[in-house]
């Protein structure tokens, strides 16, 4: 006796849970300017909230902000999310950091590919011109050695500190402004790295790994190494933003990219690297600019302020004499140019009143020893 086999699905009593309506779903509650589409659940810092705050805001709750059962995952220490205590700075209200940039996601890309573009276009002119060929043998080995050290610390402090340094920060927006400066640092490091090997194969005397041995063993270079290799040592990411942004890339970085670089090479007959190197400068003004809006935050907070700037002069303290020292072991380099349109302590000057203005905006002073 044979039986026609009935479809499995057909046999098979499936039983799906009803849902239920309690009136708590989101959505449900209707309350004054429920159904408003402008309602916003934070205070834009203008009239209207900004695309920049819409998604950045809140995209990391804690529990001071919706989490209010606390933080849903720890670390096996027992700490939770994005310790406090990860800074000695404090302050009243963290989520009132807004970055003046403004950078997001799409931002990110769009600038840094428009400066790629820019970059790229220059060099291709240049080469196409044959604009390298004028420059004189002088100018060439300042360019190799020099601009090509540069091009470590660079990458150090993208890499090892501002990179460390974004997952630290205890709201969103402090660590999206951080995440960008680590691009930042990155891509111009490796804009140099480009520029370096475009030369290298331009038929100039131009030796493309110079730039190694002068990073390791130049005596010029080494206390910059130092204080870059310190800088990655730092384990209270506010402390590494504060020296890396305020005390070296014033006192150091303003005084090659600068005060250096970008003063003496069209006098040397190069148009091409001013352009890249603007670049770095411009990447930094706007990395100051976060920072700045933090540190003076942080230092005019009306319950943590005081203690707050005894922290950051402290800081001022330790990281600017190792600082000043490493700018002042770079002097040779200013005479190896043919070309000597700027003094070592025109370039140092214009660094040091720049550092102590941005030290006044925190209400900090440097006491020299």
């Amino acid at each position: 006796m044979t039986t026609q086999e009935t479809p499995a699905s057909a046999s098979r009593n499936r039983s799906f849970p009803k849902p239920e309506f309690t009136d708590a779903e989101a959505g449900a509650l209707e309350f004054p300017s429920s159904g408003s589409r402008a309602y916003n659940y934070f205070s834009p810092r203008k009239m209207r909230a900004t695309m920049y705050e819409d998604v950045t805001f809140d995209v990391q709750p804690d529990p001071e902000r919706h989490l209010t059962q606390g933080w849903i995952y720890g670390f096996g220490d027992g700490e939770g999310g994005y310790p406090k205590e990860w800074t000695a700075l404090k302050s009243s209200d963290w989520h009132a950091f807004r970055d003046p940039n403004e950078e997001w996601e799409q931002t990110i890309f769009r600038n840094n590919a428009n400066v790629v573009r820019q970059i790229q276009q220059n060099l291709t002119n240049a080469k196409q011109a044959g604009a390298y060929s004028g420059w004189p043998p002088g100018w060439t080995r300042f360019v190799e050695r020099h601009l090509g050290a540069w091009m470590h610390a660079e990458n150090g402090l993208g890499m090892h500190v501002f990179t460390a340094a974004q997952r630290s920060g205890p709201t969103n927006m402090i660590n999206t402004a951080i995440a960008v400066n680590a691009a930042h640092k990155l891509r111009f490091a490796q804009d140099l790295a480009l520029y370096n090997l475009d030369l290298a194969e331009s038929g100039l005397e131009f030796d493309g790994s110079a730039h190694r041995g002068v990073w390791r063993e130049d005596p010029v270079w080494q206390p910059v190494r130092e204080v870059v290799e310190h800088l990655t040592a730092i384990g209270d990411w506010a402390e590494a933003l504060f020296a890396a942004n305020v005390v070296f890339e014033s006192l150091i970085g303003v005084l090659f990219r600068s005060h250096l670089v970008m003063q003496i090479a069209a006098r040397n007959g190069d148009y091409v690297t001013p352009s890249l190197v603007g670049t770095g400068e411009n990447d930094h003004e706007r990395d100051l600019g976060y920072s700045s809006a933090l540190f003076r935050m942080l230092a005019e907070d009306p319950e943590f302020g005081a203690a707050n700037r005894d922290v950051m002069q402290g800081w001022v303290r330790r990281w600017a004499p190792m600082c000043r020292n490493a700018a002042h072991e770079l002097q040779p380099i200013w005479s190896q140019p043919q070309e000597k349109v700027i003094t070592f302590a025109d370039s140092w000057t214009a660094a040091d009143e720049g550092f102590a203005a941005v030290l006044g905006e925190f209400g900090l002073t440097e006491q020299k020893g």
